[in-house]
């Protein structure tokens, strides 16, 4: 299967808040999303983790 599994970690206070799926063959690069952080209670970036 091309597509993955992801985990979302906020650049802030490092927990890890949001899963999706992504394609590995189109998109190689780790993603960055702009994302409410419940324990934060603020948006920050979220950053792909492995």
């Amino acid at each position: 299967m091309p597509r993955e599994i992801i985990t979302f970690q906020c650049s802030e206070c490092k927990n890890r808040n949001y899963t999706s799926t992504k394609n590995k063959k189109t998109t190689t690069g780790r993603l960055e999303m702009k994302k409410f952080c419940p324990y934060c209670r603020k948006h920050h970036a979220h950053r792909e983790t492995k």
